[in-house]
């Protein structure tokens, strides 16, 4: 099983970019110690970055921090849940004792920041964000978001053979786009890529740390047994519900919105939660099996709403939270909430 931390901010936010990347990342450090495993475990971060300006000085300050092989990285630009801070992250790690094999194909070059393509832990694969670029001389490849798009499923599809899977191992995908109006050529892209039980997914609209790209996508997949759950939440879109791998449930990025409820953050909120806790009895699981949730939330005073029926839902259990303030794809979405669960 393996080791979750969501939405960690730096323990000082007077800082610049530089002192809270450092500060996030020792907050991290001594958190997964205390959880049996180090930053030399780490298999994913997301890092949300308040402005794209930060992003090679938080490399900078990133870099140091790990003594091999860099973990798969997403970043992203939205503005910090915490008031004051630069950057926060999140973290997937595996335990001490578990397997962390960096996967790249021969001919690529490595990454020119700091993060591994891909990284495998027993049956899972997490990809980093990928965007439109060659992986073989690391040139960006221009073109509207379909194309966009394509790339990066085919990137995908080269780093996932060299793990010895394909893109039928894709459990479970995030996708972040600059604008709101990219979501059908998006979707008619990525679309043709999942003739069948289409990964579990959310896409939010946010900025990237390169300006050049109208797309990025992060992956995980997975070797184990799969089945995709019965209920489309969404027909007419490219995802499942949920995708059952093993024993890992992933699920979709779930919205609660009707007529009636359009600035009502707190019913939209368990409208999605009842939705979540469905999927999840379908897949056999309950709430308390849920290992790490991710919050996305169009404005920030809504977590306060949020959060009681959170609350709520979980009672005394306390999942691996990550929250987000970004767009949705729904213009009358105020929260959107993706779940993965562990079966007991």
């Amino acid at each position: 099983m393996f080791v979750y931390a969501g939405s960690l901010a730096p323990p000082d936010v007077n800082g610049d970019v530089s002192s809270q990347t450092r500060g996030v990342l020792e907050r991290a450090r001594t958190m997964l110690q205390r959880a049996g495993s180090s930053l030399d475990q780490v298999l994913s971060v997301t890092v949300f970055l308040k402005s794209a300006a930060g992003f090679q000085t938080m490399n900078a300050a990133y870099s140091p921090f790990w003594s091999k092989d860099y973990p798969t990285r997403t970043t992203v630009v939205v503005p910090p849940v915490t008031r004051g801070a630069l950057v926060e992250m999140s973290f997937v790690a595996a335990p001490s004792t578990a397997d962390r094999d960096v996967i790249h194909p021969a001919d690529w070059l490595r990454s020119p920041s700091p993060y591994s393509y891909a990284i495998r832990s027993g049956d899972t694969v997490f990809l980093s964000g990928l965007v439109a670029r060659k992986g073989r001389d690391n040139s960006s490849i221009s073109g509207d978001v379909g194309v966009q798009t394509r790339v990066i499923l085919e990137n995908a599809g080269e780093l996932l053979q060299a793990a010895g899977l394909s893109h039928s191992h894709i459990a479970s995908s995030r996708i972040y786009v600059p604008q709101v109006s990219s979501f059908a050529p998006m979707n008619e892209a990525y679309g043709a890529y999942f003739p069948s039980q289409p990964p579990a997914r959310a896409t939010i609209r946010a900025d990237l740390a390169g300006p050049q790209y109208s797309v990025e996508i992060t992956f995980t997949a997975s070797a184990a047994p799969r089945n995709a759950l019965s209920s489309n939440a969404y027909p007419g879109l490219p995802l499942s519900s949920g995708i059952v791998t093993g024993r890992t449930v992933y699920l979709s990025g779930m919205l609660g919105f009707d007529e009636s409820n359009k600035t009502d953050a707190a019913s939209q909120t368990r409208a999605t939660l009842a939705k979540l806790g469905r999927s999840l009895a379908e897949a056999g699981a309950t709430p308390a099996n849920v290992v790490e949730a991710f919050v996305y939330v169009t404005d920030r005073k809504f977590l306060a709403d949020v959060d009681r029926e959170y609350e709520a839902f979980f009672g005394s259990h306390t999942p691996a939270r990550t929250n987000i303030v970004c767009g949705l794809m729904a213009p009358d979405g105020l929260v959107e909430i993706m779940l993965t669960a562990q079966l007991p």
